[in-house]
């Protein structure tokens, strides 16, 4: 058994709130066991310098990441001098991720501002970050094409994002922070609802991993990312009422 009691295929309870915040086209609160996190969407009619520079047509999603200071056990510094390098890995993860549901030429002159804010880091926060976000995403879509800013949808598929790992000789699907720390093998798995791969990162932290030992970590990552779909849809079933 793991440190809460789980069994090593087993999800940590995952639970979907929409419209946790007034202001954003989109919002939710995700909860993976003790790691809490805000994702917003809001809609600009804009889109980056770079893409009018280009005259590119369509739009463009992006996100931001953060840690509040005390969503971790020892208090974590504002970001306010520039952002870390871990913090822009992972922003861009999100952003990269979002994009990969959706057909951009159909945003029409728009960006989409993803926020993903911490509010508690018990391991797996990217993960939870993209599978909230692409929540609030759909929800500022649908809420974009009822009030006719949107001819068509752009979003292509859904995307979800789960954390696996070696603890000894164990395939762990779900890692929080302490067996994250202890764990061989530490994996991110992004997949889209075509059950196609997004994105892959996967590390040897103490020891290296077999081509068959990879292969069963993304069998069980495909197994936890379908139980994600389904609190997705769930969600935005909730949101829609």
């Amino acid at each position: 058994m793991r440190s809460d009691s789980r069994k090593f295929d087993e999800l940590r309870p995952i639970k979907i709130t929409p419209n946790y915040l007034q202001h954003p086209t989109g919002s939710v609160l995700i909860e993976c066991g003790m790691t809490r996190v805000i994702c917003s969407a809001t809609i600009a009619n804009e889109v980056p310098q770079w893409m009018r520079a280009q005259k590119i047509k369509g739009g463009w999603i992006t996100a931001e990441y953060s840690l509040l200071p005390t969503s971790t056990h020892d208090r974590v510094k504002r970001e306010r001098k520039g952002i870390s390098g871990r913090t822009q890995e992972i922003q861009r993860l999100i952003g990269r991720s979002l994009r990969a549901s959706c057909d951009l030429s159909k945003l029409d002159g728009k960006t989409v501002y993803i926020d993903c804010d911490v509010l508690d880091a018990d391991g797996g926060t990217r993960c939870a970050s993209i599978s909230g976000a692409m929540v609030a995403l759909r929800m500022a879509i649908e809420t974009l094409i009822k009030s006719g800013e949107l001819e068509e949808n752009p979003l292509e598929n859904n995307i979800a994002a789960v954390s696996i790992g070696l603890l000894k000789s164990d395939i762990a699907l779900d890692l929080c922070y302490s067996e994250d720390c202890s764990a061989e093998v530490d994996m991110n798995i992004i997949m889209s609802d075509k059950f196609e791969f997004v994105e892959i990162q996967g590390t040897a932290e103490g020891k290296t991993f077999t081509r068959s030992q990879m292969n069963e970590m993304l069998d069980i990552a495909e197994k936890g990312i379908r139980e994600i779909f389904n609190a997705q849809n769930s969600a935005i079933k909730a949101a829609m009422l």
